[in-house]
């Protein structure tokens, strides 16, 4: 298909697509003014959406477009008939600074925050035909600008307002250029790009276009001196020139506006555009800030169109027939993407980019003049003023067919930034592709198609067709990337199908490295490994982001039936299928890797399917990882443990089956019998003949209530194993002790026995006698020299042991001097004794003649009374009625006193007894015995002298009852 065929297809497609194509790109409106003017307009200038008009009675209005109610009326110093008519205004892109210009040679200056104009002194008498303002950012000042004048001079000016009335305006005013054929018709200053002095100069005189570009001069203060001097002495500028029509031509030079920021696709429409009106019609193009060639003039010039008079419509007379002569271009502007010419009071558009006419609006009627035609640099508005009246030239959407033109000069991405709907940018999709694959270039017409509405089949087939099966894998890769999610279907198709194709790519690439084969021109077998890794990669980058779309078993057939063990690692590892990834590194042996991954899994089913393989083989970090996950059942790794073989040289304390249920045990305090079961039957099948770790975890268990571990098993074990020391500290915490003896003595260890047999507490020393008995004898039947004697030094750790407890164990024929000696000392020990318990006898019957003599002496026991003896409770005399006295402190109380005392220090149980045997004798009982019973109670002790008294330091001093005011000082 061709390209222009595609592009009519493109263009009758996509009209019906575009919702805004009724709407006219251009349209001219009169503006209807708030107010009435009674003069003409003479001039006018429109800057950062502020309109300045000048009327013929020397009255400047100032008004801000943002509120068009707001509007300043300015004055000249002088009359018209003193300076003659404004002919000229001229005014910054940021609305800050106005030059007036009359038709008398006065000039004048004003600021935006000023009311007043104030006339520039050293320009008097100067014809101002344009003004190039600074490009840098606005100030106070204007700072360095060039003027143009109708004489052909161009002056450098630094204009600085001042409210000094002696002081100019002008700090400098100075010639730096003057043309040869006449008046300056338009100027321009733009910035060079990454050259902080670099400045371009345009000059457009009547028929000729000057492009200067150079690096300014720079004084020490700024406005101390020119600074464009410089550029025009050491610079020789590019020219452009046309030959004159003989008679006065229109002459104009017109500068795009600043560009939106959302328009801006590359550096090359960044570039402003220019134009220049001449005789032979409108010079027009990029003013580039970037050449191949040194010269930026000569690419600027180079790729200018001129746009002849000839290419504009000619206008129609009443009778509708065409003018038979074409007047002239009389004024142009610029837009982004349009020329604005001015011509037989028509407003006509052309397209820059190729030059069509796109508006075509009758404004005036034939042969009327146009004041001027104004562009807003900032704000992108435009202008058309008569003396009369006032236009805006509305503009709307002018981008909107600019993909259009893109497409047909093959600019494809540009033509996609601006296509907006999504049927334009298919149609530029299209359109690319089948360029591409015109020339060959299908990797990059995969992408392009890939973005398109063109058929899958068709695309699919072509690269198919052509053999490139690269780009059908890119072309799959972006289609694939376009399908929504809701397309679950197609989404699975494609992503299977380049599976299949980066299989088939990834086995042609092994295939030709193993062979070494001829490859293709510039590449080798390095190029070629480079290109497998990249290609693997790919596939990797693939799978990770499509894993949802790729069902899981289609995959794994796929990728298995090509053998690529690689691959399907990568996809196994995309899609998280840790069982497959572990089983592949453990089929090769690789623990270390599958380690890697088991320690990023949470699911504990993983832990305990492959702890098995990974016990034997990485014991140490499988027990690091397993001692991370505390979730972890260890009854389920049991197996495991079980399969942990280690070689007999490792010690115990190195064994990992050990190590881990220790964990489990003291860290996360396991109660399952099997894991301590678990334990036990490792300590006690371990080749070491030390049982020291089993009788650390023995013992530690022993402190608690119950075993945690099943007791006959361990027990059968240590039997198994002949842990002696072990079986018998088990049958020891069972309470057999006489079993844990006899153990302990049939394995002829009788340090163990004895420990054992000491264990029993003194609550049963006929146990403890019993069990030292058998240790005994089997020391006395132990065969050997002195074993008698031996026998005797044992009888002496045992104090319960005596010689008479020994004797019969010794054999009949033994000798008595053997143990003469231990014999007489036990009779000398007896005899001891017996003496002592004389004493002791003597003793206790002098102490019992003693408690006679006392008991006598208490009866007799008596305490005198003093007629004048006071109760020490209520002060009465002690005589008055019934009382106690205690004779070894001599206070006396009476009986009902003491007794009240008593009853309110005494305890609960005293207390209610002293009540019921003081109710029981109001009630005439055995008086004499429970009155005995009472007085022993109440005159048990002295009330000053004993605990009562000590009771009473908790009494505060000055009770509530009592008065306060016989304490007061």
């Amino acid at each position: 298909m061709s390209l222009e065929a595609t592009i009519d297809n493109i263009a009758a497609a996509s009209l019906e697509d575009l919702a805004d194509a009724s709407l006219p790109i251009f349209k001219v409106e009169r503006v209807q003014l708030q107010f009435s003017i009674s003069s003409d307009f003479v001039a006018a200038q429109v800057a950062n959406n502020v309109l300045i008009l000048a009327l013929s009675t020397g009255r400047i209005l100032r008004i801000d477009l943002d509120s068009p109610g707001d509007i300043d009326d300015i004055d000249l110093p002088k009359r018209p008939q003193e300076v003659g008519l404004i002919r000229h205004m001229f005014l910054d892109p940021s609305a800050s600074h106005l030059i007036v210009a009359t038709t008398s040679g006065e000039n004048y200056y004003l600021h935006t925050q000023s009311r007043q104009p104030k006339a520039l002194s050293r320009l008097k008498g100067v014809r101002i035909e344009t003004i190039a303002w600074n490009p840098s950012l606005p100030t106070a000042s204007t700072r360095e600008i060039l003027v143009g004048a109708s004489d052909g001079n161009v002056y450098e000016v630094y204009i600085e307002p001042s409210n000094e009335f002696y002081r100019r305006e002008e700090k400098y005013l100075k010639t730096v250029y003057k043309v040869a054929d006449g008046s300056i018709t338009g100027l321009w200053i733009d910035l060079v790009p990454n050259k902080p002095d670099g400045r371009r100069i345009i000059i457009a005189s009547t028929t000729r276009l000057l492009h200067f570009t150079g690096r300014i001069g720079r004084l020490g203060q700024e406005g101390s001196g020119s600074i464009f001097t410089k550029l025009f002495e050491t610079e020789t500028p590019t020219l452009y020139e046309v030959t004159g029509s003989g008679g006065p031509v229109p002459s104009a030079l017109a500068v795009s506006p600043d560009p939106p920021r959302a328009a801006l696709t590359s550096d090359d429409e960044s570039d402003r555009s220019y134009a220049w009106l001449s005789a032979q019609g409108v010079l027009h193009g990029k003013l580039r800030t970037s050449a191949v060639s040194s010269n930026l003039g000569s690419a600027v010039f180079n790729n200018s169109k001129m746009l002849p008079r000839s290419k504009l419509p000619a206008s129609e007379s009443p009778s509708g027939r065409k003018r038979a002569t074409l007047d002239p271009i009389s004024n142009v502007l610029l837009t982004q993407w349009h020329v604005l010419c001015f011509v037989e009071g028509r407003i006509v558009a052309v397209q820059r980019l190729d030059e069509k006419v796109v508006h075509d609006q009758v404004v005036l009627e034939s042969g009327a003049s146009v004041l001027c035609l104004l562009s807003d640099q900032k704000q992108n508005t435009f202008w058309l003023l008569t003396t009369q009246e006032i236009f805006e030239i509305v503009v709307t959407d002018e981008d909107r067919d600019v993909w259009k033109t893109m497409l047909t000069a093959q600019k494809f991405d540009q033509a996609s930034h601006y296509a907006r709907t999504a049927a334009q940018k298919d149609a530029v999709a299209t359109a690319s592709g089948d360029y591409l694959i015109d020339r060959k270039r299908f990797l990059d017409a995969a992408s392009v198609y890939g973005k398109s509405s063109r058929s899958f089949e068709q695309v699919a087939l072509t690269f198919i067709d052509h053999g490139e099966q690269d780009a059908l894998r890119k072309y799959l890769l972006t289609k694939l990337s376009t399908y929504k999610k809701q397309y679950v279907m197609q989404r699975i198709m494609i992503a299977s199908w380049l599976v299949e194709i980066f299989m088939s790519k990834l086995n042609s690439l092994d295939d030709t490295i193993t062979t070494k084969a001829q490859l293709i021109e510039g590449t080798n077998t390095a190029e070629t490994k480079d290109e497998l890794g990249g290609i693997r990669k790919e596939f990797t980058d693939f799978v990770n982001r499509y894993k949802a779309d790729l069902d899981r078993k289609t995959t794994y057939d796929i990728i298995s039936s090509h053998g690529r063990e690689q691959e399907l690692l990568a996809y196994a590892t995309a899609i998280d299928d840790s069982n497959f990834v572990i089983s592949y590194w453990i089929q090769r042996e690789r623990w270390e890797e599958a380690l890697d991954v088991l320690k990023r899994q949470n699911e504990p089913e993983m832990f305990y399917r492959y702890s098995s393989v990974l016990m034997t083989h990485a014991a140490t970090e499988l027990v690091d990882i397993l001692m991370r996950h505390p979730d972890l059942d260890p009854r389920k790794l049991i197996p495991a443990l079980l399969n942990y073989k280690v070689e007999d040289k490792v010690p115990l304390g190195k064994n990992q089956a050990a190590r881990y249920l220790n964990y489990c045990i003291n860290q996360l305090q396991s109660t399952d019998p099997a894991v301590h079961n678990t334990l036990i039957s490792i300590y006690a099948s371990h080749p070491s003949a030390s049982e020291t770790a089993l009788m650390s975890y023995l013992s530690t268990q022993s402190l608690n209530p119950k075993p945690l571990y099943d007791t006959d098993f361990a027990f059968r074990l240590c039997i198994q194993h002949s842990r002696v020391q072990s079986a018998v500290h088990i049958y020891s915490s069972m309470g057999e002790y006489t079993s844990a003896v006899d153990l302990a003595l049939k394995h002829d260890d009788i340090d163990l026995a004895s420990s054992v047999a000491d264990r029993p507490t003194d609550t049963n020393p006929t146990l403890r006698k019993k069990l030292w008995l058998a240790v005994a004898k089997k020391v006395i039947r132990q065969q050997g020299v002195g074993s008698i004697k031996t026998a005797l030094d044992f009888m002496k750790r045992c104090d319960l042991l005596r010689i008479e407890d020994l004797i019969p164990l010794f054999p009949d024929f033994v000798v008595i001097d053997d143990f003469k000696e231990e014999i007489c000392a036990a009779l000398e020990s007896y005899s001891r004794s017996i003496s002592a318990l004389d004493s002791e006898m003597d003793a206790s019957a002098a102490t019992a003649e003693s408690i006679k003599k006392d008991i006598k002496d208490l009866n007799n026991r008596y305490a005198i009374v003093e007629p004048g003896e006071r109760c020490r409770v209520c002060e009465l005399p002690l005589l008055s009625r019934q009382f106690f006295v205690f004779p070894s402190c001599q206070h006396g109380f009476h009986s009902d006193c003491l007794g009240r005392k008593v009853l309110e220090s005494s305890g609960l149980t005293v207390r209610g007894r002293i009540r019921e045997l003081q109710a029981s004798i109001a009630r005439g009982g055995r008086r004499e015995k429970e009155a005995r019973e009472l007085d022993a109670l109440v005159a048990q002790q002295c009330i000053l002298c004993g605990d009562h008294a000590i009771k009473m330091i908790e009494e505060p001093f000055v009770r509530e009852s009592d008065d306060h005011n016989e304490w007061a000082l």
